[in-house]
């Protein structure tokens, strides 16, 4: 029997001009549908995992057209609350060579934004629920759903659930003070952390030594210091955090490393040409999940996980349209790219 896997967090309508237009451009716009939560959903019911993504939709067609592209790759829906009059939207302007990505959201009196504690029957969700998953842009959308979220940890402790977090900082939803008050509540429920180069000095002012991320420098070191200070600071099992190295909003280095409170495990580093880095981090973490749900020692989860959102990088729109075995392919060393007949 699959083991049943919870994310919860806010779906979104994507619009993104062709190609690389700018949004000034732009004469249409492609629409599809993504979210940190989703996504992860998404690929852990590519991988075979019971997957539940928990949100809240409205009815109308919009919504339900949301609720179709989950269910399309195999996400079960059937905690999904359905009300509000709005599904969020986002922006995205694909970056090219030295010109960034740049997201801009509408958002506000979202469907999700406006849920009551009563769309969310938690006991229910979490019954013989394996692992729960969420990010910290939904507890940035107001303080109700961060309450939301609090009442969701709570429960999934409840029911054995391992949790894990992505803080996932976005400073165009809360300003870091208000992420540091919130996620330090969150936090003392998370067993596995995830966090990128930017999250744990942003979120906590936990910074990385001989680091910096604008000029594409990581130093191994300075990410050990982190991982081990989020540790001590809240006892979490493990902590994963991806090293990204920027040549080009094109072409960047790849690479991860996780650290289990005793020993450090990186990644081998994979030189990407980007097709869309939009939910690379999200992929990732549906990647750490399911390795570790399959029971992988740490030096195999780490690199199926860098493996999986180096695929994802490859791929149009949010969700990482990946299989386990293409996955295990490359984490084995087969990157060429040839074609498979």
């Amino acid at each position: 029997m699959a083991k049943k896997v919870i994310t919860f967090g806010e779906l979104m309508l994507r619009l993104a001009p062709e190609g690389y237009q700018r949004f000034l451009q732009a004469g249409s716009y492609g629409a599809t549908y993504g979210g940190g939560e989703a996504n992860v959903a998404v690929s852990l019911a590519n991988y075979g995992f019971d997957s539940y993504f928990v949100s809240r939709l409205p009815t109308h067609e919009i919504g339900q057209a949301g609720v179709n592209a989950l269910r399309k790759f195999g996400v079960n829906t059937s905690f999904l609350a359905r009300g509000g009059s709005r599904v969020g939207i986002y922006f995205v302007e694909k970056g090219a060579s030295q010109r960034p990505s740049k997201v801009i959201y509408d958002r506000s009196h979202s469907a999700l934004a406006e849920a009551a504690p009563t769309d969310f029957p938690w006991d229910a969700i979490m019954a013989n629920a394996a692992w729960f998953h969420f990010t910290g842009i939904t507890p940035a959308l107001n303080s109700q759903v961060a309450h939301l979220c609090l009442e969701a940890c709570k429960a999934a402790k409840y029911a054995g659930a391992t949790i894990s977090c992505d803080l996932n900082y976005r400073n165009k939803l809360w300003s870091r003070e208000k992420a540091g008050q919130v996620m330090e509540k969150l936090c003392k429920y998370v067993d596995v952390c995830i966090a990128n180069e930017e999250d744990a000095a942003d979120v906590f002012g936990i910074h990385a030594k001989n680091t910096d991320v604008t000029a594409g420098t990581v130093s191994q070191e300075g990410y050990k210091d982190v991982a081990k200070q989020l540790m001590e600071r809240f006892s979490f099992q493990q902590v994963a955090i991806t090293l990204r190295e920027s040549v080009s909003a094109n072409d960047n280095y790849w690479s991860a490393m996780l650290y289990d409170g005793k020993d450090y495990f990186f990644s081998r580093k994979y030189k990407m040409h980007i097709v869309d880095r939009v939910g690379g981090g999200d992929s990732f973490g549906g990647g750490l999940i399911a390795s570790s749900l399959n029971g992988y020692d740490p030096q195999k989860a780490i690199d199926f996980a860098v493996a999986a959102s180096c695929l994802k990088h490859s791929i149009e729109g949010d969700f990482n349209l990946v299989s386990q075995e293409e996955v295990l392919r490359l984490a084995g060393g087969d990157g060429s790219g040839r074609v498979q007949r």
